[in-house]
C-alpha cells in the first residue's frame, strides 16, 4: 500500500479536501481503468480531458481524484486534491508511485526527427553484449532485460514510462536507452525520469500537423536539453545546422561528435560498399556491418555515449564493428539474380533523401533506383509533394503508393504528392494505389543490380485503412517475389 502524501511528494498542489496519508490503490489517469481505492488524475490530454470522467472514477469508487477543477461534482467520501498544471506534473506523480525507478537506472535519451530508433537500439544491443542487463523504449519495441514488451508509442506515456522502468529495475538493469519523441517532451511525459545523458541526432521537416512551426518544433526538442542536469551528458551532431543550438541553456556536460565539422568524437569514411563501411573513428579503422553515411553519424553517436558513460574505447569498437541493422532500417535484400531491395522506414523528406544519398554514394553508376513511397494519412500534408520531389531527384524510377492512409481517401494523398513532381520529371513517375502491386511492379522493372527502395513503412506489419489495421510487411512481400522465402 502507498500514502497519498508519497505521490505527491515534492508537489505543490492548492487545495486538498480530505486526508493526505490515506492508503491508496493504482494511480490512473484513465477511468475506465479505475478500482476502489485508487487514485484518479484527471489530466487535460491534447484530444481528450480527463475531467470530463472525475463522474466515471467516483463512480468505480476512486477514493482519490487530483484535478486543476472540480465544477460542482459530487464527491461523497472521496479525497480530493486541487493543483494547477496536472499534465506538466504528472510523470512526477508516477515516478512516486514508481518509487522513482530511473534514479536506479542510468538513463540516456536520443531525440531528433530521424536515428532516433537505430541509436536507441543498438545502444541497447552493444550493452547488452558488453555484459549488462539493459532495457529499451523504442519504436519498434520496449525490452526489459531480453523481455519484449509491445511498443505502442516512440515514447510511451508518463504511467507506462514509468511502470516500463520499474520493471526494469526489478529485473536488475543497469541501463535503459530511450527514444524521445517531440510530442512526449511537449506533453511533459518524460517528467519524472532522471536522464544521464540526452543525444541529438537532427532536425528536419516533421510533425508541422502538431507543432504548426518549425520554431515550436525546434523548441520542444531543445527543451529536452534545457531540463538536462549538470550530471548528465548532452551529445549533439556538431554537423547538423540546429546541433549546437541544442546545447546553448542546457547545464550538462557539452559533447559532440560529427564527420565534418571539428568534434570531440570523430569519423571519417574510408570505403563505403553495400555490406557495409570502413570508418575511421579518433584514428581507430573499424569494419561496419551498415551503409549509408547517415549511418555512419548514428554510429559514431552510440559510440560517443558508450564513451560517456564510461566505457573503454578499446571495448567499445570490436562490440560496434559486429552489429547489424535495426529491422526496417535501411535493410537490404538480395534476390538469387542479383536484384537488390532496400527496406526502410523513412517517412520524412530528409530521412527519403538520407536513403536515397546512402544508395547513391554505394552504387557504381549503372544501376537503376526504383523507388516506392507514400505518405501516412491524418498527417503534415505539407511533406506530401517533398517526399515526391525528393524522391524524384535521386531516383531513375518513381512509384508513388499508399502508406497508411488511416481516415484519408488515398488517391488524394497520392494527388498530393503528385504536385511536387517537375514537368520534365513526370515520365519517370508511376501512381499505383496498391501498395502491395507498387512493390511487385518495382521488383518486376527491376534488371540484375537494381536497386529498389521500399520506402515509408520499414519494421511495421500492418497498414491501416479507415481505422483498421490490416496485416501487412514490405519485407513478406519482396522476399515472395524474390522467392527467398
Amino acid at each position: 500500500m502507498m500514502k497519498l502524501s508519497d505521490i505527491l511528494k515534492g508537489l505543490e498542489y492548492e487545495v486538498i479536501e480530505g486526508n493526505d496519508s490515506v492508503d491508496v490503490g493504482e494511480l490512473q489517469f484513465d477511468s475506465r481503468k479505475v478500482s476502489e481505492g485508487d487514485v484518479f488524475v484527471a489530466v487535460a490530454g491534447t484530444h481528450v480531458d480527463g475531467h470530463q470522467f472525475i463522474g466515471s472514477a467516483l463512480n468505480e469508487r476512486a477514493k482519490v481524484v487530483i484535478a486543476e477543477r472540480f465544477d460542482g461534482v459530487q464527491t461523497g467520501s472521496a479525497t480530493l486534491v486541487k493543483m494547477k498544471n496536472i499534465a506538466s506534473v504528472f510523470g512526477c506523480m508516477a515516478a512516486n508511485f514508481y518509487c522513482n525507478p530511473s534514479s536506479n537506472l542510468k538513463v540516456v535519451g536520443v531525440t531528433g526527427t530521424n536515428g532516433k530508433t537505430t541509436i536507441a537500439t543498438l545502444l541497447y544491443r552493444v550493452f547488452k553484449k558488453l555484459g549488462y542487463q539493459v532495457g529499451l523504449i523504442s519504436t519498434i519495441k520496449y525490452y526489459v532485460g531480453d523481455e519484449e514488451l509491445p511498443a505502442t508509442h516512440t515514447t510511451p506515456d508518463a504511467l507506462q514510462i514509468q511502470a516500463i522502468m520499474a520493471k526494469m529495475v526489478d529485473a536488475g538493469c543497469d541501463y535503459c536507452f530511450m527514444e524521445v519523441s517531440s510530442h512526449a517532451i511537449h506533453q511533459d511525459r518524460i517528467a519524472g525520469v532522471e536522464f544521464d545523458g540526452g543525444v541529438f541526432t537532427n532536425l528536419t521537416h516533421d510533425h508541422l500537423d502538431y507543432h504548426q512551426t518549425f520554431a515550436e518544433y525546434l523548441k520542444a526538442k531543445k527543451k529536452f536539453f534545457d531540463q538536462l542536469p549538470k550530471s548528465a551528458f548532452a551529445l549533439t551532431n556538431a554537423d547538423e545546422k540546429n546541433g549546437l543550438v541544442m546545447l546553448q541553456n542546457t547545464p550538462a556536460i557539452k559533447k559532440t561528435y560529427g564527420l565534418k565539422s571539428l568534434a570531440d568524437f570523430k569519423c571519417k569514411v574510408l570505403e563505403k560498399h553495400f555490406d557495409g563501411m570502413l570508418l575511421d573513428v579518433d584514428g581507430r579503422e573499424v569494419w561496419t556491418h551498415f551503409a549509408g553515411l547517415f549511418n555512419a553519424y548514428n554510429l559514431m553517436a552510440v559510440y560517443g555515449s558508450a564513451v560517456l558513460l564510461g566505457e573503454e574505447v578499446e571495448s567499445v569498437l570490436p562490440v560496434i564493428s559486429e552489429m547489424r541493422s535495426v529491422a526496417g532500417r535501411f535493410e537490404i535484400l538480395r534476390s538469387v539474380d542479383g536484384r537488390y531491395a532496400v527496406v526502410d522506414y523513412a517517412h520524412t523528406p530528409d530521412a527519403l533523401k538520407n536513403v536515397l544519398n546512402g544508395i547513391t554514394d554505394i552504387r557504381t553508376g549503372n544501376e537503376q533506383v526504383i523507388t516506392v513511397v507514400g505518405a501516412g494519412g491524418d498527417r503534415d500534408k505539407t511533406k506530401r509533394p517533398v517526399m515526391a520531389q525528393e524522391a524524384a531527384l535521386q531516383s531513375d524510377k518513381v512509384i508513388l503508393t499508399s502508406d497508411n492512409p488511416r481516415s484519408e481517401v488515398p488517391e488524394q494523398i497520392i494527388a498530393d504528392m503528385e504536385t511536387g513532381i517537375e514537368p520534365h520529371q513526370k515520365n519517370k513517375v508511376l501512381s499505383i494505389v496498391s501498395r502491395k502491386e507498387a512493390i511487385r511492379t518495382a521488383c518486376m522493372l527491376a534488371q540484375p543490380g537494381d536497386i529498389v527502395l521500399v520506402a515509408g513503412k520499414g519494421h511495421e506489419d500492418y497498414q491501416e485503412i479507415n481505422g483498421v489495421k490490416h496485416h501487412f510487411d514490405d519485407k513478406e512481400i519482396i522476399k515472395e517475389i524474390f522467392n527467398l522465402n
